[in-house]
C-alpha cells in the first residue's frame, strides 16, 4: 500500500511539473450567427495566449487551464471535428488523463453546443457557469462571484444587440476582474476568435488573436488592442460572411 501511495505522488508531482500552472479564468462561446467561435483569458501567468485558447472555425474552441495539458485544446478540436458533440469530446479526454483532477476545460463547438470540467483538486476558488452557446470557468479566484460576473455580463453584452463576439468576451473579462479576478493579480490575457475566410487575406480562420504577455492591466490593454484591430482591420469587421 505504501508503494502504491508513493507512486502515486510521484505521479502527480510529474504532472504538476510536466504541466504549466495557469490559475486562472476565461470564457469560450459561440455566435451561431456570424459563425464565430473564440476565447477570451486571463491570468497571473505570463503568456497565457501561449496555452490556455484553442479555436478551428467551423470546429469550436477549447479553453485548457489550472495544470493545463494543452492536449485538451489540440485534441479536442480534433475530437470536435470528427463531430462528436462537446460532452462526449471532454468525456474521452478526461477518461485517457490520469490527472484530470487537476484540470480545467471549457469547451464549445460550432453549434454552440458546451461541456466544461473543474476537477476536484483545483486550486480554490474554482468552478464554472455554463450558459447558451457558452462557458466560463476559472481557478484560484477570489470567489465563485468571479464566473457569476462573468457569465451575467456575457449574456447582457450579447442581449443588448451591440457588438459582436469578441465584445461580448470582453464584457465577461472586465466584469471577472471587476469581481476580484484571479487571486494574485494579474499578468497577461488573450483573445482569440476565428471564422471561416476571416484572417488576412482570407485564407485562414485567425479574425481576431491578439496577446499581451506582461502587462500590469493586461484587460485594459487588450481592449486597446481590439479597439486598434476594429480601426487596421475595419472592413474585416464590417464585412460579415
Amino acid at each position: 500500500m505504501r508503494s502504491l501511495l508513493l507512486l502515486l505522488a510521484v505521479m502527480t508531482a510529474s504532472a504538476q511539473a510536466d504541466s504549466p500552472r495557469v490559475n486562472t479564468f476565461s470564457i469560450v462561446a459561440c455566435d451561431p450567427a456570424s459563425g464565430e467561435v473564440g476565447v477570451a483569458v486571463q491570468s497571473k501567468y505570463f503568456g497565457v495566449g501561449s496555452v490556455v485558447p484553442w479555436a478551428k472555425a467551423g470546429v469550436g474552441a477549447v479553453a485548457t487551464q489550472s495544470y493545463a495539458k494543452v492536449g485538451y485544446g489540440m485534441d479536442g478540436l480534433r475530437l470536435l471535428a470528427e463531430g462528436k458533440a462537446p460532452a462526449d469530446a471532454l468525456a474521452e479526454l478526461k477518461k485517457a488523463d490520469d490527472m484530470q483532477a487537476l484540470r480545467q476545460v471549457g469547451m464549445v463547438d460550432a453549434q454552440g453546443r458546451t461541456a466544461v470540467h473543474t476537477g476536484g483538486k483545483c486550486n480554490a476558488w474554482a468552478g464554472h457557469r455554463e450558459g447558451k452557446h457558452f462557458t466560463v470557468q476559472g481557478n484560484l479566484l477570489a470567489g465563485e462571484g468571479v464566473v457569476t460576473a462573468m457569465a451575467d455580463a456575457f449574456e447582457k453584452a450579447r442581449a443588448s444587440g451591440e457588438g459582436e463576439l469578441a465584445d461580448w468576451m470582453m464584457a465577461a473579462l472586465n466584469a471577472g476582474q471587476e469581481a476580484g479576478g484571479d487571486k494574485r493579480g494579474q499578468q497577461s490575457a488573450a483573445l482569440l476568435v476565428v471564422r471561416k475566410g476571416g484572417g488576412p487575406g482570407g485564407d485562414n480562420d485567425r479574425y481576431i488573436d491578439l496577446r499581451v504577455e506582461d502587462n500590469a492591466a493586461p484587460i485594459t490593454e487588450l481592449g486597446r488592442l481590439l479597439a486598434m484591430h476594429k480601426r487596421f482591420y475595419a472592413r474585416a469587421h464590417t464585412d460579415k460572411k
